[in-house]
């Protein structure tokens, strides 16, 4: 009986990281319609990040931590939300929530490049095939001249390249760096401190702040499904599938989160889907699988991909 309520939860927790997840960008892109991106962005994570300790509290979990684990939760904060998710935001005005989606599946080439790069390590066989992939794929994708002619889109890909380049250096940092030993304390504290930051560079930006009173029902129940369920279901279930399945397992939500957020923006807000970005999808997600399922990989640069993943599926 405990085993079967152990697959249940095992495969309700894969339901999770899969559609919501895969749902994030579509949320993202109804809320950005009404609301300022780094707005929005701050009152996501600071949100979330105080209920988190108000239900670490209510389950009797230790909020303490040392001033250096502070500094690096901030740091991180700063690199996967301030900068990672609101940038990503900020350029879903400009682009689909599909084409977002299906662009960062892209991280684990950018993650194998910076590791190559800032780290000296050796690419192995396999990897390289999927880098090469992937380029394809990325290039197929952004290459599309229907897209190419709309207004900012080019902006978009590139504020969505740089997001990539922070998420993946975030998860170089994490690999090494000194962080509270409970994920959920760990993730509390990281999205407090990206969301206040976040809230800094809204004021920076001169962002208008709209009131709750003014949001629509859909932004309303947008933001608390980003809230609840993107930002804090989600991410536990994430966690929970890495000590209780393989890392091989948990990454196929590199795979299903692109194809449910291009399905959920066609469906919803009428996105088109082209045959060119069907080829792009197709040849990028080989690349990335070639990479996932490489033998090679050293622990260190496990907890790296695996943060990537978690960061960059939770925008």
């Amino acid at each position: 009986m405990k085993e079967e309520r152990n697959i249940v939860v095992i495969v309700l927790a894969f339901i999770s990281i899969y559609v919501i997840w895969g749902s994030t960008y579509l949320l993202n892109k109804i809320c950005v319609a009404e609301l300022a991106p780094f707005f929005l962005a701050s009152i996501r994570f600071t949100t979330a990040g105080l209920l988190i300790f108000l239900i670490a509290k209510i389950l009797g979990l230790d909020l303490s931590i040392t001033k250096k684990q502070a500094i690096n939760c901030a740091y991180v904060g700063i690199l996967f939300l301030t900068v990672g998710n609101g940038i990503v935001v900020w350029a879903l005005k400009y682009v689909d929530s599909g084409f977002a989606a299906l662009e960062i599946s892209a991280q684990p080439l950018v993650l194998l490049a910076l590791i190559r790069v800032l780290e000296g390590k050796k690419i192995r066989p396999k990897s390289i095939v999927g880098l090469i992939l992937g380029t394809i794929g990325i290039y197929i994708l952004v290459s599309q001249k229907s897209l190419l002619i709309q207004e900012n889109a080019i902006s978009g890909m590139v504020m969505i390249f740089a997001c990539m380049l922070s998420w993946g250096y975030g998860s170089l940092f994490v690999a090494k760096a000194d962080l509270p030993k409970n994920f959920f304390i760990n993730t509390g504290y990281q999205m407090f401190f990206g969301g206040l930051m976040l809230m800094i560079a809204s004021l920076v930006f001169g962002e208008s702040w709209a009131p709750i009173s003014v949001w629509s029902d859909r932004v309303m129940c947008s933001m608390i499904i980003l809230i609840i369920f993107g930002s804090i279901l989600a991410f536990t279930s994430f966690n929970y599938l890495l000590k209780i399945v393989s890392p091989e397992k948990v990454a196929t939500s590199t795979y299903i989160n692109p194809l449910v957020a291009l399905t959920l923006g066609w469906y919803i807000l009428d996105e088109q889907i082209t045959n060119q970005s069907l080829v792009a999808a197709g040849v990028l997600l080989t690349g990335v699988y070639f990479i996932n399922t490489s033998k090679e990989k050293k622990s260190s640069d496990d907890k790296s991909i695996a943060s990537v993943e978690t960061h960059s599926a939770d925008t």
